[in-house]
């Protein structure tokens, strides 16, 4: 179709047919990719959704000048709270149990305010319930942030926070596999 549209208006412009052609089937595949890959994207996020250390994978994978650290807190129920510093200020997200979460990251808040001085820190939960952020929408959530601090002040903080280290248990890398035992992940978290 996108060959014929474009064969359509070469001819209007007076651009060879043949050159038409050529133009509407490049753009034609690079159009399928590009709704290949979205589709591809909503199925890994639709498939990560609700597994522990989900959000601090699409964390990870977040394009731009984002300085992000996975676990930062946990919990051995794998409950975890990571911490990202960007343009907006600093961000800390959320993901596990809605009441054991929000206990987390209010310790996580006051412990990172101490260091932070009159910096910004946003807290946000992925979830699907009222007031949480889907883990599909995290990204573009935290791309929707104002900015409030220049890129010399994220190093600045960076090297900051860096000091305070990490109070966590062992957390996944990414999502757990769906065949993946949970009682083997917390006895191993229980150990260290």
């Amino acid at each position: 179709m996108s060959i014929a549209v474009v064969v359509g208006l070469g001819l209007l412009f007076a651009v060879p047919w043949w050159l038409s052609g050529v133009f509407g089937l490049v753009i034609g595949v690079l159009a399928a990719f590009t709704l290949f890959g979205r589709r591809v994207q909503s199925t890994v996020y639709t498939k990560a959704d609700g597994q522990p250390g989900a959000a601090g994978w699409a964390l990870d994978n977040m394009r731009g000048a984002w300085r992000v650290t996975p676990g930062v807190a946990g919990t051995t129920h794998l409950d975890a709270v990571h911490r990202v510093i960007g343009r907006p200020g600093i961000i800390l997200v959320a993901e596990g149990a809605p009441h054991r979460v929000k206990g987390l990251l209010a310790q996580e808040k006051k412990r990172t305010s101490r260091v932070a001085g009159t910096m910004p820190i946003y807290d946000v939960i992925v979830g699907n319930d009222e007031g949480q952020v889907p883990l599909k929408k995290l990204q573009r959530h935290l791309m929707k942030l104002p900015r409030n601090i220049s890129r010399n002040e994220m190093e600045s903080i960076e090297a900051r926070l860096a000091a305070l280290g990490t109070r966590t248990a062992a957390l996944p890398k990414g999502p757990m596999p769906a065949g993946a035992k949970m009682r083997s992940v917390q006895r191993t978290v229980r150990r260290r």
